[in-house]
Parts: C-alpha cells; structure tokens; sequence
C-alpha cells in the first residue's frame, strides 16, 4: 500500500518518520522516495521464508559466513530515496560490522523475495532488477503459487527452477543446492 504523500522523501526524512511512535509497528519501506506499506504476512509467506531461512542459515553455517536475516533494510550509498525491505538479505563477509540502528548502508550479497497475494510478477522482478542494478550479486524470486523460482545474476539470463529441479547458489553460495520441494510449505518431501 502506498502511502499518501505529495512529495518524494529522502531516506534522512523516512528514518525520522520511522522513529515516530505510531509508526513503531508498522512495516514500511521508501522506493524511489514514496512511502510503501508492506503487506502483513500470510501463513503461506511466512512458512516459506522460514524455509528459505532455515536452509540459507545452514549453508551459512557450515562454509562460514554471513547469517541471512528477515525483514532487514538496507541504503545504497549515493542512493537518497531508497531504503529497502526484502524478505530476507544475506551480506557474505563475516568481518563487516552489524547494522545496530536504522537501514545497513550496503546491499546485501543475496536477497530473497517471495511473492505476497497483492504482489504481481512484474513489480517482482522490478525488484529484482533494481536489486541487481544496485550491487546485490544474487537474488531469488519465490512464487508459491505459481509454485517456481527465479534467480537474478549481474549480466546473466534469468533462471527459472521448477519443481523437481534443484536451486543452486551459483558462484555466490558455491555448494549451495535445494530441491524446489524443499521450499514449499506442501511439497516438502524428496
């Protein structure tokens, strides 16, 4: 839901905003200098972001690296109408200090998105383009409905993983690999 505004806000106008008491609560982000709402969860997205959680947290784990995390935003240096929101974002380097308040001034290394009801497929990989176009190496696009997976690289074609395929985590998450069922609430299994 977009917010009523009639002019566009800086990222330094939106941390204030978000610093008031009655918007302690609420989940918002600032693309390209509108206020945006984001949606509360369903059962269905939170299961899958778990799932995804779950599963990037155990790669983490065990090669070393950067946990991912939910609902983290984030500021593009250079970029003063933007502070995003993705589902889950993931900075690789472990000696990179935590974020204690207000967006993380980088992009993560990978994020992953995963279709709400009142998302459509075109404002998704609008993210994921402005995502890519912003320094993020790897971004994936869960649609549980649709029940498939895209994945965004730098200067490389989509990729679509259906189920019975296996994701993979390319040269960003090297040895990270998921069968598709795995990530869906239902078709857990195989």
């Amino acid at each position: 839901m977009i917010l009523p505004d009639m002019r566009l806000m800086t990222v330094d106008e939106f941390e204030d905003l978000l610093r008031l008491p009655e918007n302690r609560d609420r989940n918002l982000e600032l693309i390209d200098g509108v206020i945006v709402e984001k949606a509360m969860p369903t059962e269905e997205h939170s299961l899958t972001v778990n799932l995804w959680l779950f599963y990037l947290t155990s790669w983490a784990m065990e090669n070393e690296v950067g946990l991912p995390g939910p609902e983290h935003r984030f500021k593009v240096p250079g970029n003063d109408n933007n502070s995003r929101q993705p589902d889950i974002s993931m900075t690789l380097e472990t000696d990179t200090p935590i974020t204690i308040q207000g967006a993380t001034l980088r992009a993560p290394d990978v994020i992953v998105e995963v279709k709400s009801p009142d998302d459509t497929i075109l404002q998704m990989r609008d993210r994921a383009t402005w995502y890519i176009a912003n320094g993020v190496k790897l971004v994936y696009l869960h649609f549980p409905r649709q029940q498939f997976i895209e994945a965004h690289r730098p200067g490389q074609d989509v990729e679509i993983f259906a189920l019975g395929e296996t994701i993979i985590g390319y040269d960003v998450l090297p040895g990270f690999n998921i069968s598709i069922e795995k990530l869906f609430p239902r078709k857990r299994g195989g």
